[in-house]
């Protein structure tokens, strides 16, 4: 029987039991998941092992989260929106002027944020390796024409949406997206999430177990569809984090690396109105901008039905995760997920290193959602 360590409130005991459960199910190797209500943390635990030679999952153990990143790279654009140095609804190159080229002129900064800006992937294809390059990436896709019309679909922008949206951050502010997460959102709130790790931490890193086929995300799918297009135009296996060269790059939407706590954390200043002990990220029309539903329909990439908001996926009838409309949400390749809710206060977010093969639907983390709204089903 796996040993839970951590702390969880009374009345949320069904999370514990989910998180639980998942073990006993042969489902995970190590994990964490952090829930908080109203900026208070009501569950920290973690178990399990952070590697396959059985080191322990300890408090601090922190794992490359991959797209749940995403969460934290738009929280920066949206700071510099609520700022009012960011205009959500301005031309890219309005902040950025070599991407205007190759009929990039239209795609508007919503449509970054939204996964409608028609630049989801690479063209050409580029090595995982690539990536390290951050000023060789953005002249790649300042360079490329959109895949679609910008703003008439939603195509997931697995890798390139990090990317896009840190440009835009490194042109407004002068500084990388990752010193600007690090230096405005994790030191002042004490979150241990990080967009280019330093070498001193690698330690604690726990090893990712890569899904058994890495192609489970296509799904068959045409070999000229925007979806396959998309996730072999940086064919990464998950092999990557295990690298120096991964992590200490900035790939803000699939290379951050932290824990549930550090995930909760961030994400509890939003669910309070873009505040929580006394350290504020933006303000609370600020955080409201995160509904303003941007694309509803079949996304071009996941083949699944979608609803996005400003940075983030909001609930619909394909994706009911929570009972109410004033939730979002994002997760990560392998199963990583974190959920925040205006109306309950509430955020839930887990993390794991055994990776699942699809990029939605696993239902590790969603038990862990239902499991918390169960907790309060009786007392709201």
């Amino acid at each position: 029987m796996v040993d839970i360590q951590g702390t969880c409130d009374e009345q949320f005991e069904p999370v514990k039991a989910a998180f639980a459960k998942n073990f006993e199910d042969g489902l995970e190797l190590g994990a964490s998941v952090c829930v908080t209500r109203g900026g208070r943390p009501v569950v920290d635990l973690w178990a399990g092992d952070a590697d396959a030679h059985g080191r322990p999952w300890e408090s601090d153990t922190i794992v490359n989260v991959y797209s749940t990143t995403k969460t934290m790279a738009a929280t920066c654009v949206l700071m510099l929106a609520d700022r009012g140095e960011v205009d959500l609804d301005a031309p890219v190159s309005e902040y950025w002027p070599e991407f205007a080229t190759n009929g990039k002129d239209a795609v508007l900064v919503r449509h970054v944020m939204s996964h409608t800006a028609g630049v989801s992937g690479f063209d050409p294809a580029i090595a995982p390796t690539d990536l390290y390059d951050w000023d060789a990436v953005v002249a790649h896709l300042a360079a490329q024409s959109p895949w679609w019309e910008p703003g008439t679909a939603s195509g997931y922008h697995a890798i390139t949406q990090g990317y896009l949206q840190g440009e835009i951050v490194r042109q407004v502010t002068g500084r990388t997206i990752g010193t600007f997460f690090r230096e405005e959102v994790a030191e002042p709130l004490g979150a241990d999430f990080h967009i280019g790790l330093p070498a001193s931490e690698d330690h604690r890193v726990a090893d990712i177990i890569p899904p058994a086929s890495t192609l489970d995300a296509l799904g068959g799918a045409d070999m000229d569809s925007i979806a396959a297009r998309t996730l072999l135009s940086c064919p990464v296996d998950a092999t990557e984090p295990a690298t120096r060269e991964w992590r200490a790059a900035e790939i803000p939407a699939a290379g951050g690396i932290g824990n549930a706590r550090s995930v909760g954390r961030v994400h509890s200043a939003l669910a309070n109105g873009g505040e929580v002990d006394g350290v504020r990220l933006m303000s609370a029309a600020g955080v409201e901008r995160i509904l303003e539903e941007q694309s509803n329909g079949t996304d071009l990439v996941l083949n699944f039905p979608m609803r996005f908001g400003m940075g983030f996926g909001l609930m619909s009838d394909s994706v009911p995760l929570s009972p109410n409309p004033r939730a979002f949400f994002w997760g990560g390749w392998g199963g990583s997920m974190a959920l925040t809710d205006l109306d309950d206060a509430m955020t839930i977010s887990y993390v794991m290193n055994r990776m699942a093969g699809d990029l939605i639907g696993d239902m590790r983390g969603i038990g862990l959602v239902f499991a918390a709204y169960a907790s309060i089903s009786g007392a709201r």
